[in-house]
């Protein structure tokens, strides 16, 4: 075979294994035709209702429609089937958007993958998984992004913190997961988090154990400094902490029948100096702090395929909400990081701006009908006002009114009087 023929072979070889896979995709762009692709699980009766929305406030009225939790405080369980796969030999990549417009409290973003043997109208909390990831939310203590992954039959969380967004607006979450045992996790196309799949959670023991046969000698001496051995304690150092009162003197009244013997009452001594602490010097034998000494783990084997699932076809959301609202929209699965980034700019990064110019916009206007029913009210009440006091003006006025008849009255009484006489 020619050299040629090598390179040719080895060309082709690459450019199938660079392959851009796209394992799922689910955009809701066809109205209610996603309900022939979503199942409801039936493990529960009272399993809150998803509807497709874009919201209150959204970039494009269609294409940011998505699954959106209905009912407060209930638990929701959907899910979508797809070709089964295996993503050994290359990476994963998951990507979806998450739009908590209603300000959520506590509840869940997040997404299940499983592995296609899951029977979905069974779906449920307690249903085998491979990977859990997305953000959630529980009052200010916790604002996080989950990466759970399961492996050899038991979920493992991650050891690090990664915050969420917790505002109104709709977010990307993407984690990607390589075949060399790494990871990224990526909000609204930017990295917050990456790693080793190893060092980052406890899917295996760890590689080094103390030596379980090392004990620290016991003429180890770890004080780095000592009391000075030649200070002494000077004599007149020893006084009581209280003295009684000098200035004290015995009540005219006391009665030492009655009252018993008089002593003085208890106060600080001045020359009090405390407990005597010789100066503390170098230690001569301070051999620093015992490390214990580590050792290979006979219980350690390496894994370079912790990465990998056998099997992955349904995606999920297994989740409860106090406060419904949350739309889930863009889902992708695909082997290409880079193509996840792409259809993220075209999907969320294209109405991202135009969703929030939206929500500004409904703010500015509910500001200003505040304000003008505050107006109106503060103009109300001094209309109100007004009236009132004009009401007292006239009762006032008929008074006034009232009390001059009453004098005129009695003047002409007064002077008819006068004429009589």
């Amino acid at each position: 075979m020619t050299a040629l023929c090598l390179l040719f072979i080895s060309l082709s070889f690459a450019l199938i294994t660079a392959e851009s896979s796209v394992y799922f995709r689910e955009q809701f762009e066809d109205g209610d035709a996603w309900k022939s692709r979503w199942l409801e699980s039936t493990h529960k009766s009272d399993y809150g209702k998803f509807v497709l929305s874009a919201g209150k406030f959204y970039g494009d009225a269609e294409k940011d429609k998505g699954l959106q939790t209905s009912q407060d405080a209930h638990f929701y369980a959907i899910s979508s089937r797809f070709e089964d796969f295996s993503n050994k030999d290359q990476p994963l990549v998951i990507q979806f958007t998450v739009k908590h417009e209603q300000g959520i409290d506590c509840g869940g973003g997040y997404i299940k993958l499983f592995p296609s043997d899951l029977k979905q109208e069974e779906m449920n909390g307690d249903s085998t998984y491979n990977i859990m990831f997305g953000p959630d939310i529980c009052g200010p203590g916790t604002k996080k992004v989950h990466v759970i992954f399961n492996y050899k039959g038991k979920n493992h969380l991650i050891n690090k913190d990664i915050r969420c967004k917790d505002d109104e607006y709709s977010h990307l979450y993407t984690l990607v997961v390589n075949p060399d045992n790494t990871y990224e996790v990526k909000i609204d196309n930017k990295k917050v988090e990456s790693g080793s799949l190893e060092d980052d959670w406890d899917f295996l023991p760890p590689k080094k154990i103390k030596d379980p046969d090392a004990k620290k000698p016991e003429d180890w001496d770890e004080r780095e400094k000592i009391g000075d051995p030649d200070d002494k304690k000077p004599e007149d150092w020893d006084k009581p902490e209280t003295i009684p009162d000098p200035d004290a003197k015995k009540p005219d009244d006391w009665d030492e029948e009655m009252d018993g013997e008089w002593e003085p009452p208890m106060v600080t001594n001045p020359d009090y100096k405390g407990e005597w602490k010789p100066k503390q010097i170098d230690n001569p034998a301070y051999k620093g702090k015992w490390v214990h000494p580590e050792i290979d783990n006979p219980e350690y084997t390496p894994d370079s395929e912790i990465y990998k699932y056998s099997s992955i076809g349904v995606i999920g959301l297994d989740l409860w909400q106090v406060k419904s609202g949350t739309i889930f929209d863009n889902f992708l699965i695909t082997n290409d990081p880079k193509l996840a980034e792409e259809v993220g700019n075209e999907s969320w990064g294209a109405t991202k701006d135009a969703e929030k110019k939206m929500k500004d916009s409904q703010e500015e206007e509910e500001r200003k009908k505040r304000e003008e029913e505050d107006k109106k009210r503060s103009e109300e009440a001094k209309d109100e006002a007004d009236e009132e006091d004009k009401d007292e003006e006239d009762e006032d006025e008929e008074d006034e009114e009232e009390e001059d008849e009453e004098d005129g009255e009695e003047e002409g009484t007064d002077s008819k009087l006068k004429d009589e006489l």
